[in-house]
């Protein structure tokens, strides 16, 4: 990771070896998740912010590309903002990365649901473009506040993965480009050959003349109410998760025993 030094990519400084952990001395930063920025009341969310975000987004990708690293987790969760108030964002969670030869078959049984590739929910080989699928629904994300493949549980989610069925909603999606569309389509496709690599996404016409389109398109998103729905209902569910953690452990401290793990 320490090779990952990248504008975009968040900077591992050091690392210690204890007999008990290892220690990370990383960057900081303090701007916070991307998406808990850009719900905001006071934030103004457009077309041409949401190209800002990705561009940025797979400019990183690229490098990590270039290095032969596949990310394999990315998600709005591990896409920060620098600052409070500025544009520029970083890649973060390395935890699930792993180094690529194209010469061998790499197969990996972890990820979020709603942000697999399909090849990861069938075990088949990853390769680079599994990491653009990825992107394809954070951007569908950003520009909707929808999320193209998410189920009422995760099983529901990994099927709708495995069918690769999804559209623009009319609605959320009123007044987005065509370009923007486009862009989408060539990344959320089921057969990775036929998705956009990094290199390609940053030649898209969609994430190029942002000066230009920055003096006409400053429409506010619908996707922002749509968003802040979503990052509610994934606060909701890790409280839910760490409260019925809590009681568990502490129905295993007052039995004295790991009865109460199954053990």
């Amino acid at each position: 990771m320490n090779q990952l030094n990248h504008r975009n990519l968040i900077q591992l400084y050091d690392a210690v070896e204890t007999p008990r952990e290892i220690m990370l001395f990383m960057e900081f930063v303090e701007g916070g998740e991307l998406f808990e920025r850009i719900i905001d009341e006071d934030y103004q969310l457009t077309e041409v912010d949401c190209m800002v975000f990705v561009r940025q987004i797979c400019e990183g990708i690229l490098f990590m590309h270039q290095m032969r690293v596949l990310h394999l987790d990315l998600k709005p969760d591990n896409i920060l903002c620098v600052t409070a108030t500025g544009h520029m964002v970083k890649i973060i969670d390395f935890g699930f990365a792993r180094r690529f030869n194209p010469r061998e078959k790499l197969k990996v049984n972890f990820g979020t649901p709603e942000f697999l590739p399909p090849e990861v929910v069938s075990y088949e080989p990853v390769s680079y473009s599994s990491d653009m699928w990825s992107m394809g629904v954070i951007a569908y994300m950003l520009l909707s506040g929808l999320s193209p493949f998410m189920g009422d549980n995760d099983p529901e989610t990994l099927n709708n993965v495995l069918k690769s069925e999804w559209y623009f909603d009319e609605e959320a999606f009123e007044g987005i480009s065509d370009e923007a569309k486009d862009f989408v389509s060539n990344l959320i496709i089921k057969q990775k050959g036929g998705r956009m690599s990094a290199a390609q996404c940053l030649q898209h016409p969609w994430l190029n003349n942002l000066a230009e389109k920055a003096k006409r398109v400053n429409r506010r998103l619908k996707s922002q109410v749509l968003l802040r729905r979503y990052v509610m209902r994934r606060r909701w569910k890790k409280n839910f998760i760490g409260v019925c953690a809590a009681n568990r452990f502490k129905k295993i401290t007052s039995s004295g025993s790991l009865t109460a793990l199954g053990v």
